[in-house]
């Protein structure tokens, strides 16, 4: 068995821990094998290269992109060029649409009589990096409108929330084309979160896998061992790759343990570009 963590955040999005710290925690935990995986950014991708060559880790570039879908779709990209121009562009666009989303959601706070400013939700953006509904849920904490992260997203920005807005992003082929053009693939993160039935969730997988999906990341923080099992019995009937994640935000989700313990035979390394 190795430790691997392919599915983590840094403070480019939301996470709580920069990605040179991150390369330094994998680097105690043991891990193997490493990917940061921010919210549609690679901001933070080369310093944590960087920092995995001069520790001895090895690690491939990663990101996670919110995707266009009636629920919740999430496409993660792994070994593509981080200088591709093409891709550099399509990861702005969907920025773009974040930041629209951000100013709309910032309005209706404010048309519920609540005085949250832009400025506020940024402060808690430890870098210039991504800015999300986590950042707004601890701009609201402190502003003591709520008493937690989980109020603050039942009562105001989750789906239900009164403050909720539907993030535009990529369409899922959009998505996963943009990945393979910058000589990625792409994954589909934490499948529970997309569909619990799996008999709809595998007709998801089937379709995906014909707009060039490569692999289900079927180990992850949202996963209990059952539905470990099943996910991976999704992937090997439809020809995908198995991965592993814990989806570690740090602060932003405390309890998440940073690394998980899977098969050394778990991936085809060499063709993410690693060579154990």
């Amino acid at each position: 068995m190795i430790r691997v963590e392919m599915h983590f955040h840094s403070t480019c999005s939301d996470g709580s821990d920069t990605p040179v710290a991150l390369a330094a925690l994998g680097k105690r935990r043991g891990l193997s094998v490493m990917a940061l995986t921010d919210h549609d950014t690679m901001e933070g991708v080369p310093a944590f290269l960087a920092s995995c060559r001069k520790l001895g880790i090895r690690a491939i570039s990663g990101v996670e992109i919110s995707a266009e879908f009636p629920s919740t779709l999430h496409i993660l990209g792994y070994n593509y060029n981080v200088n591709d121009g093409d891709f550099k562009s399509a990861l702005r666009q969907i920025q773009t649409y974040r930041e629209e989303r951000n100013l709309k959601m910032l309005r209706k706070l404010n048309d519920l009589g609540i005085p949250l400013t832009l400025e506020d939700v940024r402060k808690e953006a430890a870098s210039a990096g991504v800015v999300g509904r986590p950042h707004f849920a601890y701009a609201l904490v402190r502003r003591g409108i709520v008493h937690d992260l989980p109020s603050a997203f039942s009562e105001y920005l989750g789906r239900e929330g009164k403050a909720y807005v539907h993030k535009k992003s990529l369409k899922p082929e959009e998505t996963i084309s943009a990945i393979r053009r910058a000589g990625g693939v792409a994954v589909l993160a934490h499948p529970i979160q997309t569909c619990a039935d799996v008999n709809k969730l595998s007709e998801i997988v089937r379709w995906l896998k014909s707009l060039g999906l490569w692999g289900l990341e079927c180990y992850s923080g949202h996963h209990s061992v059952d539905n470990t099992a099943v996910y991976r019995d999704l992937a090997l009937a439809n020809g995908l790759e198995i991965t592993a994640g814990s989806d570690y935000h740090g602060r932003g989700r405390p309890g998440c343990h940073f690394g998980i313990a899977v098969p050394e035979t778990l991936l085809p390394w060499a063709r993410l570009g690693i060579f154990m």
